[in-house]
C-alpha cells in the first residue's frame, strides 16, 4: 500500500453490526477473496480493500483505494449492498476520511 491510496470509514450505529459484516463477507465470497468472523471481515475487490469491524452497537467499513474513481464505485457497492441486507432498517451511512493514527 502506497502513501497514494485513499482511505474512507464509516462508523454505522446498528444492533446488527455482526449479522452485516457476516453477510456482506459471505455475499461476495462467492467471487472475490474474504475472511471474517463475527467481529471482522476482509474483502478484497479489484477497486480496493474492504475492512469490516462489529460490535454490539456499530458497524464500521474501511475502505481503501488507488483512485478516485474506485473509491466512488467501492463506497456504492458497498453501500447499496448493506441497503439490501438491511432492509427492515435504515441504516445511516455517512463516509468521512479517517483521522490519521
Amino acid at each position: 500500500m502506497s502513501d497514494a491510496t485513499l482511505r474512507a470509514e464509516a462508523q454505522i450505529p446498528t444492533a446488527s453490526a455482526s449479522k452485516y459484516l457476516q453477510q456482506l463477507c459471505k455475499h461476495f465470497q462467492h467471487k472475490l477473496p474474504a475472511t471474517f468472523d463475527a467481529q471482522a471481515g476482509q474483502i478484497t475487490f479489484p477497486l480496493g480493500q474492504t475492512r469490516l469491524a462489529a460490535d454490539d452497537q456499530t458497524l464500521t467499513i474501511r475502505l481503501e483505494a488507488a483512485s478516485d474513481e474506485d473509491m466512488e464505485r467501492l463506497k456504492d457497492v458497498v453501500g447499496r449492498h448493506l441497503a439490501r441486507f438491511a432492509f427492515r432498517e435504515e441504516l445511516k451511512v455517512e463516509w468521512r476520511e479517517p483521522s490519521a493514527v
